[in-house]
């Protein structure tokens, strides 16, 4: 099968001709027709994981995957041959990746059924994204009438956060520069936006000068967001290990670890599928441009960027 892989250890991402793989023991394969880019790819292909997570080369790139299951491994229940799933590929090493024709993944966690009304590409830019976005908020606990702030609001996670953050009653103030990106997260239902090249905290205040109740931090220094929360507010971060590494007296901090269970998978779908949240699916590319998918990840996006594979 083609797959985008690290052939071995330091080299650069290829397009290479691999054996498909056959389902162990609890798991599925799933013919894979899109998958999305993420932070975490980046990181992999450039080197960043080798000696914190096992590599066994070559290593297919790629966490989110959406597609047809076309094989059940032994002792599979609940799933079957020609079901439509998606999700995101988590195993204890980093060597089966959904940047290629097909990917086996374990039912028991990071796998979910896909409604029929969703499409691949769509559901592709669901996983990790919508599962920290879902994590994040709740864990934010937001009451109605509250007021949050959202820095990375024109990503995968802050955009998800977004819709959910006005759905659950919350006034959004979002992080924004250009007009672009002004307009992408008012469309999403962000109230307000706040330059984050120029001291988004102080912004912030200056419009609600008692802070908001929850930040929430999906990009930037969060120390340099404390100032706009409220006394007593709350921190919600999936870029934070542990509170310690945002230390304040005046506010909870929350680290999110963000867990694709199979209930929080099948809530997001769910969403897209009811038009209670939308994934907004910037850019596609063909698998062998994934390089070039990489390189306008990390120049910044609006929504997703989604990988079709045929």
């Amino acid at each position: 099968m083609r797959a985008l892989a690290l052939p071995e250890s330091g080299s650069q991402p290829q397009l290479v001709d691999i054996d498909i793989p056959a389902p162990a023991a609890g798991e599925v394969r799933v013919r894979v027709h899109a998958a999305s880019v993420n932070g975490f790819d980046l990181a992999v292909a450039n080197g960043h994981l080798e000696g914190m997570m096992e590599h066994r080369f070559p290593v297919v790139l790629g966490k989110d995957f959406a597609g047809v299951i076309d094989s059940v491994g032994p002792g599979v229940t609940g799933h079957a041959a020609g079901e439509r799933v998606f999700g995101v590929v988590t195993k204890t090493f980093l060597g089966d990746g959904s940047f290629g024709e097909y990917v086996t993944v374990p039912v028991a966690v990071g796998l979910a059924k896909l409604p029929d009304g969703v499409a691949f590409a769509e559901a592709a830019g669901l996983g990790l994204a919508g599962v920290a976005a879902l994590d994040s908020v709740r864990a934010a606990e937001i009451a109605e009438g509250s007021t949050v702030l959202v820095s990375g609001a024109t990503g995968g996670v802050g955009g998800q956060v977004v819709q959910l953050a006005v759905a659950a009653g919350a006034r959004v103030i979002a992080t924004a520069h250009t007009d672009e990106e002004k307009a992408h997260v008012g469309a999403l239902g962000a109230t307000e936006t706040v330059d984050y090249t120029r001291d988004p905290a102080g912004a912030v205040l200056a419009g609600h000068p008692d802070g908001v109740d929850v930040v929430f931090h999906f990009a930037g220094d969060a120390a340099t967001l404390l100032p706009a929360l409220r006394n007593g507010g709350r921190v919600v971060s999936p870029l934070l290990g542990s509170p310690d590494q945002l230390p304040t007296e005046t506010a909870t901090v929350i680290p999110i670890y963000a867990n694709p269970a199979p209930e929080t998978l099948a809530r997001l779908a769910q969403n897209q599928a009811d038009g209670a949240t939308t994934v907004i699916v910037q850019r596609k590319y063909p698998l062998a441009d994934v390089p070039t998918a990489f390189a306008d990840f990390a120049a910044g996006t609006l929504g997703k960027l989604v990988v079709t594979i045929d």
